[in-house]
């Protein structure tokens, strides 16, 4: 995928992200070890500050060919697990309370 490479701050920020576990698994109840859990660009990987709005997603609720994959159904999978804006939101207040 095309995009520019995180700054310093981006890349701490993601780490933060992704160790909290994939964020639609823990609102159904499932903690999901960081290391299964990667980083999904809400706006791509081009804007400015694209790398600070980022979700954790374990495999099957990011990739495409899964059908719990965001990539797979965005508008069906927003209705099960929320918008993105309403996840962004939630991770900011597991992040900084």
């Amino acid at each position: 995928m095309k995009g520019r490479n995180p700054t310093a701050d981006e890349s701490r920020h993601m780490t933060a992200v992704n160790k909290i576990g994939c964020i639609a698994c823990l609102n159904m109840g499932i903690e999901t070890p960081p290391e299964y859990t990667s980083t999904h660009h809400v706006e791509g990987k081009t804007k400015p500050g694209a790398h600070f709005k980022v979700l954790p997603l374990c495999p099957a609720h990011h990739i495409q060919y899964s059908r719990e994959g965001i990539h797979f159904n965005k508008y069906e999978w927003q209705i099960k697990h929320g918008t993105e804006a309403e996840l962004l939101q939630q991770v900011e207040d597991i992040l900084h309370g």
